[in-house]
């Protein structure tokens, strides 16, 4: 077995989302490969390529065309296999740094936000018809409200219990159970189990649908699935933390 791709693999995440799953993240093993050992490739400077290749692609989606749809789709999936590869690296080199976590989640929420303003723009230009921008608005939204909502629920944790996020990481932590050395029946069942993950609508699905819609010149259809997947996702996951918080006060209330 080889033992740098054995390496490798430990480095990818075991909560990895849809598309991210059986997709990107196993390209990006594949390409820390050949890269992880190139010391003047930093996982900071991958980030950064990552970035400039996502806004490069919401380039190519507002000129419009089948040609620029089609090299749109295949840059958004380059900027995604780069994004998972900074993370690989930094992991498999026992180098994590706060910032550059930091950096690579603050890049991953703009670039959503360019990508689907760019993709409501496009929309709007074919069909001169304000609704694709006011899907792309709604989906934008709501999905930063999910984030929000996870983080003031942090805060708000944090405030009572300062190991809080100590007890979510252990609490979340899962060995791998698939990838090199497991067998291939273990690998189709977690290719199978992975398939569910696509009915969470996070950033994983969004490559996927994205890359479809533009490919297939269907850019509306899929602003409607984005901007009802993430108007319930938004409040539901807004809800969800604060019955959390209500019921962790109970319980403190009670001790």
């Amino acid at each position: 077995m080889n033992q740098k791709l054995v390496r490798l693999w430990a480095t990818k995440n075991t909560n990895d989302e849809w598309w991210s799953s059986f997709v990107t993240s196993p390209l990006a093993i594949g390409a820390n490969y050949f890269a992880v050992d190139a010391k003047w490739l930093t996982p900071d400077r991958i980030t950064l390529l990552s970035f400039i290749v996502a806004i490069v692609s919401a380039v190519f989606v507002v000129l419009g065309g089948a040609v620029n749809f089609v090299i749109a789709a295949i840059l958004i999936q380059a900027s995604h296999v780069l994004d998972c590869m900074d993370g690989q690296m930094a992991r498999y080199r026992n180098t994590p740094s706060a910032l550059g976590s930091y950096v690579d989640r603050l890049t991953d929420q703009i670039q959503v936000t360019v990508w689907f303003g760019a993709v409501g723009y496009a929309a709007y230009l074919q069909s001169h018809d304000v609704m694709p921008l006011i899907l792309a608005f709604v989906g934008v939204s709501f999905y930063s409200l999910r984030g929000y909502a996870k983080y003031v629920a942090i805060h708000t944790e944090m405030s009572r219990d300062s190991a809080y996020l100590v007890k979510v990481a252990t609490a979340k932590t899962a060995p791998n159970d698939a990838g090199p050395g497991f067998g291939f029946a273990a690998n189709l069942r977690w290719f199978v189990t992975e398939q569910k993950k696509i009915l969470a609508f996070d950033e994983g699905v969004f490559i996927f649908m994205l890359s479809l819609a533009l490919v297939l010149d269907i850019l509306t259809p899929m602003l409607w699935v984005f901007a009802a997947s993430q108007l319930y996702y938004g409040l539901y996951r807004s809800w969800q933390h604060g019955r959390h918080i209500g019921h962790d006060q109970k319980t403190s209330v009670q001790k």
